[in-house]
């Protein structure tokens, strides 16, 4: 008997393999074009006399209520200066970032087949950190400004915890995330449990769309602090049952455990330890639990309320 035990696991997990190696072959084979407009060069090299062949070109970049004067006074504001310079010599080219696009546009395109590929359009946004990534439409805007390196001159005086990702490996997850957030809807209700499943669903879809990076990247986690979370995932969660998050509404939670900061906040000598939005971590488990304990389609999973997809997980952390 336990050698057919074995024999069927070993089955199983060939058959698993088998398909993922054919549903990746078949993702590989997706066609799909990746445009890269670099307006942060149009924009570096542009004059008073040439700005409007620029509005032209790129009328979604400049509000109607701003003149003409605005822009060609950015344009030789020192600051805009400096970041036109650091992008260009961090991004030459864009070759490395547009292979990763495309291998995130085939997966869009598998899962989402009616979704339209967006023209991706680079720009400065005076280190805008809130809007790295945007997913509007039929448009990706990249700010290339704030993936400049953890350590260029520009940031500092920003965060550690906020500049720790200004770095170009995160661009492609930035984007699945963005795409995500276009598709997963917001959560009705306030409860801590229905955000921590909303964040669960984005972190899951990137699994999906971009399941050639680490789970790290996707968290936008250093390695160390993933090592943290897994290895005190049992604990995070002891400490939410036991304090009666679950369905609590106060919206504070949403600051300690799910919003970025410097860490976790549960008030205990280990914050200092714990990285920040360990709620998306464990709403991103809920959420794979779900999917691998039940035979439900990704539109069916994006759909369902967070307190079903809670108690048809059978969540249990890993110990």
């Amino acid at each position: 008997m336990l050698k057919k035990f074995f024999f069927c696991c070993s089955f199983l997990f060939f058959l698993a393999c088998a398909e993922e190696d054919e549903r990746a072959a078949e993702i590989a084979q997706i066609p799909v074009e990746v445009e890269i407009s670099r307006f942060d060069q149009r924009f570096a090299r542009a004059t008073a006399d040439s700005l409007g062949t620029l509005k032209g070109d790129f009328p979604y970049l400049f509000p109607r209520q701003f003149p003409d004067s605005v822009w060609v006074e950015k344009m030789q504001d020192t600051i805009q200066l400096e970041l036109n310079a650091a992008v260009a010599q961090e991004f030459p080219e864009l070759e490395s970032t547009k292979l990763g696009l495309e291998r995130l546009f085939q997966h869009v395109k598998y899962y989402f087949p009616e979704v339209e590929i967006p023209k991706v359009v680079t720009l400065t946004s005076d280190v805008d950190y809130r809007n790295q990534v945007v997913w509007a439409d039929s448009l990706l805007l990249i700010s290339l400004d704030t993936y400049l390196g953890v350590e260029n001159p520009l940031y500092d005086g920003v965060q550690e915890y906020i500049r720790k990702n200004f770095r170009k490996e995160r661009i492609v997850p930035h984007a699945a995330g963005a795409f995500a957030e276009t598709v997963v809807p917001r959560p009705n209700s306030r409860s801590f449990l229905a955000h921590m499943v909303y964040y669960g669903k984005l972190l899951y879809l990137k699994d999906l769309l971009v399941p050639f990076k680490t789970d790290a990247e996707k968290m936008d986690f250093s390695s160390e602090e993933l090592d943290w979370a897994e290895a005190n995932e049992e604990q995070i969660w002891r400490y939410f049952v036991e304090n009666e998050l679950l369905y609590s509404t106060d919206s504070d939670l949403y600051t300690r455990f799910l919003y970025p900061a410097p860490f976790s906040k549960f008030y205990l000598e280990l914050d200092n330890e714990a990285p920040a939005r360990l709620g998306q971590f464990l709403g991103w488990q809920i959420v794979r639990q779900y999917m691998g304990k039940n035979e439900v389609s990704i539109r069916e999973m994006i759909a369902q309320d967070a307190e079903t997809i809670f108690n048809k997980s059978n969540y249990k952390p890993n110990k």
